[in-house]
């Protein structure tokens, strides 16, 4: 009888002992688990599936791809997230990375096309890094602008427009190149800018109707050249048509 009582206390005391163990891994588990997404002390956003991922060590973590941008982490230079984190964070004009310099001359792509579209020689801030004054034609409104604050630099094709129509799935240096292209951009008033917003070329034509025909053409010309889709390229093509023909 006493032998039985001593093999029931150790079977009860291995059972006690084996659900101790079982809930200290588990809680070592979670403490040490990595999380799904770092955010790097530069601030790059590394999820699961990018190669920076595990030699990240010093980093602030993240429950998605999501939160981590919203923080104001990037990703990294050519990383491509996966189709439902795309979806998922929807449009970021960020992931576009525009306004680059790309020959280092501290004039970001807006003010080299501003010194570029001036008919006259213009004037620079006292680092030359940003266009100040200058003289710009409007094709929009038609209408002649002299200080830099009252024009954008418009995307004749919206980021979000291309964004909807598949720039989400498109590599990060294919959207770069997409947002500092000279093709897709003029100078213009920003009131009118304003007005269009990221309205499709089949929603909004500029006010100066001489523009038209050009505009078309060369929204059409952007969505060849970056392979947009194809249905949508039809459609603006009957438009071109129908503009060019007045």
């Amino acid at each position: 009888m006493y032998e039985r009582r001593i093999t029931r206390r150790g079977s009860s005391f291995l059972r006690y002992g084996s659900l101790l163990l079982f809930f200290f891994s588990n809680v070592s588990l979670a403490i040490y688990s990595e999380p799904s997404v770092k955010k790097s002390n530069t601030g790059i956003c590394h999820a699961e599936d990018s190669p920076w991922f595990t030699r990240t060590k010093n980093f602030t973590p993240y429950d998605s791809l999501k939160a981590c941008l919203s923080s104001g982490g990037r990703l990294p230079k050519g990383y491509i997230t996966n189709d439902e984190e795309k979806q998922s964070k929807g449009y970021e004009r960020r992931t576009f990375n525009h306004w680059i310099d790309k020959d280092g001359d501290c004039l970001n792509e807006r003010h080299e096309l501003l010194e570029k579209l001036s008919t006259v020689p213009v004037q620079y801030t006292s680092d030359n890094c940003r266009v100040l004054r200058g003289r710009w034609n409007d094709p929009y409104t038609a209408k002649i602008f002299v200080i830099s604050s009252d024009v954008d630099v418009d995307h004749i094709v919206p980021l979000k427009r291309a964004w909807d129509m598949g720039a989400a799935m498109w590599s990060y240096d294919k959207r770069e190149r997409f947002s500092n292209d000279p093709v897709n951009l003029l100078v213009v008033d920003d009131a009118t800018n304003q007005s269009k917003g990221a309205k499709s070329v089949l929603e909004w034509l500029p006010p100066n109707q001489k523009f038209h025909c050009a505009y078309v053409t060369r929204y059409l010309r952007v969505l060849i050249s970056y392979e947009l889709p194809s249905n949508y390229q039809k459609q603006v093509g009957r438009l071109k048509r129908q503009v060019c023909k007045k």
